[in-house]
C-alpha cells in the first residue's frame, strides 16, 4: 500500500508518499481501506518538530489521526459482518495511507445523513468544538471573541457562539478568513496578527483560545465582567499560554482548560452532538483544501502560510 512517512523532523518536503507493506488487523481491530483522510494542525506542529511526538513514536512515522472509508477485514473478536461497512474512526497515528487498523471500538458506522468529508470535519474537531463552547457556558449577552476563527475549529466555533446568543468577534490572519467569518455569522472581525489589533475590539466576556504566546496575553487583557472567562484549547503559536500573576490577578478572569485527552468519555457524545445540529442545519463544516494523499506536503504547507481554511482533508 502507499502511505505517507517522514524519515526526519523539518519542512513539509520531508513528507513522501512511499511503498510499505499492508498492515493486518490485530484482536479486536478492523482494517479500513481509506478514501479520505483528515489533516490537523497538531500534525503539522509534530512533523516540523515544533512540539513533540506524546507517543514518542520512531522514524520513519506516518501521521494522521482520523480516516474515513471501508472495512474490508477485521481481526480476532470482531464480528465478520462489519467487512463492507462505512465507517470513519480515529487512531493514535497512522492514517495518512490507504489502508488503516482501528480499534473496532473506534470505527463508528458512518451517518448515510452526512458525506464522508463532513463527517471527518466534525469526528475531532466537531467534537472540540461543542465541548470548548460548553466549557465557556456561553450564554446571551457575552461577547466571545474566537481565536483562528477561518480553521477547521474556529470556524464551528463562530457558528456555535453565535447560535448562543453571543456577540462574536473572530480573529483571523486573512481577509479570506475574516470574511468566511463574517459569512458565518461573526459580528466582528480582526487581524490579531497586526500590532494593535486589541483596540479594534474592545472589552470581551469570554475568549476562546488557540494561538499561546503573546496573542494570548493581549486576548486576556481584553477580558472584563464579573463572569469573565478564558477557555484554553490549543497552542497553535507553539508557544503555551503563559498568564503571569502580574496580569491575572487585576483581571481576575477565569482560566478554563479543555481537551477531549481530559474528557475521553464524552468525545463520541460531543461527536454526535455536532452531527445533530449539522442535520438539521444548525451548524455548517467548512471543508476547505482536498488533495490527494501524495500531496500531503501542500496540505501541510498550507497550515504553515496561515491559507489553510475550515477542514483539510487528504483523498486516497
Amino acid at each position: 500500500m502507499r502511505a505517507v512517512r517522514y524519515h526526519e523532523y523539518g519542512a513539509p518536503e520531508v513528507l513522501r508518499a512511499e511503498e510499505v507493506d499492508d498492515p493486518t488487523p490485530g484482536a479486536d481491530e478492523v482494517l479500513v481501506q481509506t478514501t479520505a483522510t483528515g489533516v490537523n494542525y497538531f500534525e503539522v506542529q509534530v512533523r516540523a518538530g515544533v512540539v513533540p511526538d506524546p507517543l514518542g513514536q520512531p522514524l520513519p512515522h506516518t501521521p494522521g489521526i482520523e480516516v474515513a472509508g471501508t472495512v474490508v477485514a477485521v481481526g480476532p473478536g470482531v464480528d465478520s459482518g462489519r467487512i463492507g461497512e462505512r465507517v470513519v474512526g480515529t487512531v493514535a497515528s497512522g492514517s495518512y495511507a490507504e489502508l488503516v487498523v482501528v480499534p473496532a471500538a473506534a470505527a463508528i458506522p458512518l451517518d448515510e445523513r452526512l458525506g464522508e468529508h463532513q463527517a471527518l470535519a466534525l469526528l475531532g474537531q466537531g467534537a472540540t468544538a461543542v465541548g470548548v463552547i460548553e466549557a465557556a457556558d456561553i450564554a446571551p449577552g457575552d461577547t466571545v471573541l474566537v481565536e483562528a476563527a477561518g480553521g477547521g475549529i474556529g470556524t464551528l466555533l463562530v457558528q456555535l457562539a453565535k447560535r448562543a446568543g453571543a456577540r462574536v468577534v473572530a480573529g483571523a490572519s486573512g481577509t479570506a478568513k475574516r470574511q468566511l467569518a463574517a459569512d458565518l455569522g461573526a459580528d466582528v472581525t480582526v487581524d490579531y496578527t497586526r500590532p494593535g489589533w486589541t483596540e479594534a475590539v474592545g472589552p470581551v466576556s469570554v475568549v476562546l483560545e488557540t494561538v499561546g504566546g503573546q496573542t494570548a496575553r493581549e486576548a486576556y487583557s481584553l477580558l472584563a465582567g464579573s463572569r469573565a472567562r478564558m477557555v484554553i484549547f490549543g497552542s497553535a503559536s507553539g508557544v503555551p499560554v503563559e498568564i503571569t500573576s502580574q496580569q491575572l490577578l487585576p483581571v481576575g478572569a477565569a482560566l478554563i482548560p479543555f481537551s477531549l485527552g481530559y474528557r475521553p468519555e464524552r468525545w463520541s457524545e460531543f461527536a454526535r452532538r455536532a452531527e445533530e445540529l449539522t442535520v438539521r442545519g444548525e451548524l455548517t463544516p467548512v471543508i476547505g483544501t482536498v488533495l490527494p494523499l501524495a500531496e500531503a506536503a501542500a496540505a501541510h504547507r498550507a497550515f504553515e502560510t496561515r491559507t489553510a481554511i475550515g477542514k483539510t482533508i487528504l483523498t486516497a
